[in-house]
């Protein structure tokens, strides 16, 4: 990802496993995309579906613009993703199996200022999962403050 991040779930960091990332466009109306330069955007509750041999962005959340008037769409609507067949038949190969999810993890512009979602295979983590990553980061912590402690005590 690089460009202007506009929204991000990090929540998905600790709910999923990624599995794989890609970046696809997403089917936006004009006031919606200058909602999104104002940043108002959420992903949080955010999840995508294969339906129709599309893949489509449920829960997504977009601020209605203020300007927009009589223009502004509902601000929760599903939202088709714009990707290639060749990259949705792998999806849909990938997330019929069990236990599979799709994520959207950010929402930014890219170089050329089109709105871009990342897109990511997951797969849920079982309460042990999350709890043995809580334990890694604390001793992670525990260890980086034991080394700086070290380094200035020399």
């Amino acid at each position: 990802m690089s460009g202007k991040l506009i929204a991000s779930n990090k929540e998905a960091y600790r709910k999923f496993e990624i599995l794989e990332k890609l970046e696809c466009g997403v089917e936006l109306k004009g006031s919606e995309v200058k909602s999104c330069r104002s940043g108002s955007a959420n992903l949080k509750e955010g999840f995508a579906r294969l339906e129709n041999e599309e893949i489509l962005l449920y829960n997504s959340y977009i601020s209605p613009y203020q300007e927009a008037s009589y223009l502004n769409v509902d601000s929760r609507r599903v939202r088709k993703l714009l990707l290639h067949r060749s990259q949705i038949r792998k999806l849909y190969s990938s997330v019929s199996q069990r236990g599979f999810t799709l994520v959207p993890l950010s929402l930014y512009f890219n170089e050329k200022g089109i709105v871009k979602v990342e897109l990511a295979l997951c797969r849920g983590k079982k309460l042990y999962d999350r709890r043995e990553d809580i334990k890694r980061r604390e001793a992670d912590l525990h260890l980086r403050k034991a080394l700086i402690g070290r380094i200035k005590k020399k």
